[in-house]
């Protein structure tokens, strides 16, 4: 610890010239500041003249005494190109220049707005981005029309290559666990059924319980689900790190289409899988059915599949079968179109899978009440 007595920090001006010269004496340092600040502060009525500041006088030197001369010199900017410090020892002008560039002032606190007005503005701006976003995905939308219609005149375009990777990827990978958790939901759906059922003497009704339920909505639901967050979000994480690595750039600079490269094959393969994906859905949730119905109601597997033959119209199946290709699509079109949108970093990469993810299950189940109530009124 410094064991010097402090002399008082001190100034005068005097004049010259062009303007004037601040003659600093004593010890600069924090605890002296207080007795020269107010004067320093009204010395802003020198803008537009030359101001010297002399260390002549000047034994010590902190980083507060260094920032209040250079808050001097800054608040009569516009000072002429000849005023600055002069007499500065070389440690004082280190101190000044590293006070000087690291002069940057903090961003003011806004003032309080009103609850109402933020509020009414977030949902503005959610809106505007809504509108934005869809805009983007429907242009993106179009290119991939415009090259499937090329692909359909010129059949040599299609990547067939990269088709049936993605295809192996999005969808064989894929049947373990859709193949699971369908089982699974068809198994708890007879049994909740069953339980339920049981109260008022129609057990046997849990074969059209778990028939439609399971042909018509869970089936293809749950596997655009499990897609959406397997595959879809792969589809952006693996687009958006091409980008981060700038390989897209690359591709376009070889005169490549990154969406007929790179987004064609993912959409066409999802296309393809997805349906037979909701198939094999429906065969396991079926089967959990059977499973739970045989074991809890002793309806056996013969009995199930005669009633559910006789009671079931082949429609029910269909109508969760068309909803396949539609959703399959979306989920494609929105995992390869976020990761398009990736702004060259890792962070950016995991922000827009996260935001794949939610779009494609958001519109997936929008999309699904969508067919319910076109189903409804066309008595399908």
């Amino acid at each position: 610890m410094d064991a010097r007595v402090s002399d008082p920090a001190a100034f005068v001006m005097e004049p010259t010239d062009q303007g004037s010269r601040l003659l600093a004496r004593g010890d600069w340092v924090i605890a002296n500041l207080g007795l020269v600040d107010d004067d320093l502060r009204a010395l802003e009525g020198l803008a537009g003249r030359e101001l010297l500041i002399d260390f002549s006088g000047v034994s010590r030197l902190d980083t507060a005494g260094a920032f209040v001369l250079h808050r001097t010199l800054r608040d009569v900017e516009n000072a002429r190109a000849s005023s600055g410090f002069e007499n500065a020892s070389p440690a004082f002008q280190i101190l000044l220049d590293e006070v000087a560039a690291n002069d940057h002032p903090c961003d003011e606190e806004p003032a309080e707005r009103n609850s109402l007005l933020m509020m009414l503005d977030r949902i503005g701006e959610t809106v505007e981005h809504s509108y934005q976003q869809a805009k983007s995905i429907m242009n993106l939308c179009g290119q991939v029309v415009v090259n499937l219609g090329q692909t359909v005149v010129s059949p040599r375009r299609l990547r067939v290559t990269s088709l049936f990777h993605h295809m192996e990827q999005a969808g064989l990978d894929a049947v373990p666990i859709i193949s699971l958790l369908t089982f699974l939901i068809g198994a708890v759906v007879a049994y909740l059924g069953a339980s339920i059922l049981r109260t008022f003497g129609a057990e046997i009704f849990t074969v059209e319980l778990v028939a439609f339920a399971v042909l018509r909505e869970l089936g293809v639901l749950l596997t655009a689900i499990i897609v959406a967050g397997r595959s879809g979000s792969a589809f952006t994480a693996q687009i958006g790190s091409m980008k981060v690595n700038e390989e897209i750039d690359a591709m376009q600079t070889l005169g490549l289409d990154p969406v007929e490269v790179l987004v064609v094959p993912r959409i066409l393969a999802f296309v393809i899988m997805v349906p037979i994906l909701t198939f094999i859905g429906d065969v396991m949730g079926l089967f959990g059915g059977i499973l739970i119905a045989w074991v809890q109601l002793d309806i056996s597997p013969g009995m199930f599949l005669i009633r559910m033959n006789e009671f079931i119209p082949i429609n029910n199946f269909w109508a969760g079968m068309i909803k396949a290709p539609f959703f399959a699509f979306i989920i494609a079109l929105i995992g390869c179109h976020e990761g398009l949108k990736v702004e060259g970093s890792a962070e950016s990469v995991g922000q827009r899978t996260t935001l794949s993810v939610v779009q494609s299950i958001f519109i997936v189940i929008f999309l699904n009440a969508l067919f319910a109530m076109f189903y409804i009124e066309v008595d399908f």
